[in-house]
């Protein structure tokens, strides 16, 4: 059995992996919070202060709460740029080849940096991934939904210099009270301006399918973020399938905040032909990246090897990349299938 497990591992370590929920700030670990604090001569957060390593809460409100205060510790384009390099030399190990990934930088120019600091060290450190790693990787800047929409228009009209640096918007923080209609005009312009458009729609909360129904009909993303309880609906579950919107889910992170891990429902909606996909959100908190991630719904719902490949191609369809990338990619993908006779 050990031996079983350690052969899954390895294949899924071996994969070639696309990566399509990633939060950058919800990659910093403990050890680079306490080097960037003392840097800065920062008091360590509180969350560090009695803890060797890891972070401790158990939903997603006391997650937030260890959160936003970490981030107190970017200061420069030099921090932003240490935390985005240190995600990507990970990606290097666990042979992501492409990730797609989510910045709040309303989270940072709430208390005064720039948003030039941010944008600058985080493409810094993708053009040096790209030139030195190898890998492909792209931001996405999300809007913080318990904020006010007027700020979110601000920090859209405030990204347009960067247009070339920023593939799409998205929408995250605590969904409670903060539907995707109050970011309509925000999303419409965002379209406007070129930018690919996706959501959060977080599991189990309030009015989710009323959200997801938003999101989809309404706001006309291209992608969502979680939005497994689309399965409560099957006239949304056709046009997401009909639509080819693919959902990002993260089997860990799910586990943290809720008692459920939500494979069930994952691998129900891969069977409908939903373009389901594995990432793993905020992999310093929850403790577990994108592999850990995919062998947690391999093992929870007995997933075959093509069933791991499925979840792989559906993520290099639905990523935000060129034709000529992405058949690049899955080229890269078939050729580990051949070798592997899956």
């Amino acid at each position: 059995m050990e031996q079983d497990k350690q052969s899954l591992e390895a294949f899924i370590h071996g994969m070639p992996k696309c990566e399509l929920h990633l939060h950058l700030e919800g990659t910093i670990e403990p050890s680079l919070v306490r080097r960037l604090a003392q840097r800065n001569n920062l008091p360590i957060p509180s969350s560090l202060q009695e803890r060797s390593s890891g972070y401790d809460f158990h939903d997603l409100t006391t997650f937030l709460a260890v959160y936003y205060p970490n981030m107190k510790v970017l200061l420069t384009s030099e921090e932003f740029f240490d935390l985005a390099w240190a995600y990507l030399c990970k990606c290097k190990e666990e042979h992501i080849i492409h990730a797609e990934c989510f910045f709040d930088p309303q989270a940072h120019t709430s208390r005064s940096v720039p948003f030039s600091t941010i944008i600058a060290g985080y493409r810094q450190a993708i053009l040096k991934a790209e030139r030195e790693l190898g890998i492909s990787a792209a931001l996405i800047m999300c809007f913080l939904r318990d904020m006010d929409a007027g700020f979110a228009m601000a920090t859209l009209m405030e990204a347009l210099p960067y247009k070339e640096w920023i593939i799409g918007v998205g929408l995250d923080s605590d969904e409670r009270n903060n539907p995707p209609s109050k970011f309509a005009s925000v999303f419409e312009r965002a379209r406007k301006e070129g930018f690919l458009l996706t959501m959060h729609c977080d599991i189990d909360q309030q009015n989710s399918i009323e959200h997801i129904r938003q999101a989809i009909e309404d706001i006309k993303v291209d992608r969502i973020d979680h939005g497994t309880n689309v399965i409560e609906d099957d006239r949304l579950i056709e046009l997401i399938s009909k639509k080819r919107i693919g959902l990002t889910c993260c089997p860990v992170s799910n586990s943290v905040v809720m008692s459920d891990f939500k494979g069930r429902e994952m691998v129900t909606l891969l069977r409908k032909d939903v373009l389901v996909t594995v990432s793993s959100d905020d992999p310093a908190y929850f403790r577990a990246y994108l592999g850990e991630n995919i062998l947690k719904l391999a093992e929870g719902c007995h997933l075959s090897r093509r069933d791991l490949i499925r979840l792989q191609r559906n993520a290099f369809e639905v990523s935000w990349i060129s034709s000529a990338k992405r058949a690049r990619f899955m080229e890269e993908l078939e050729a580990y299938v051949s070798e592997h006779h899956v």
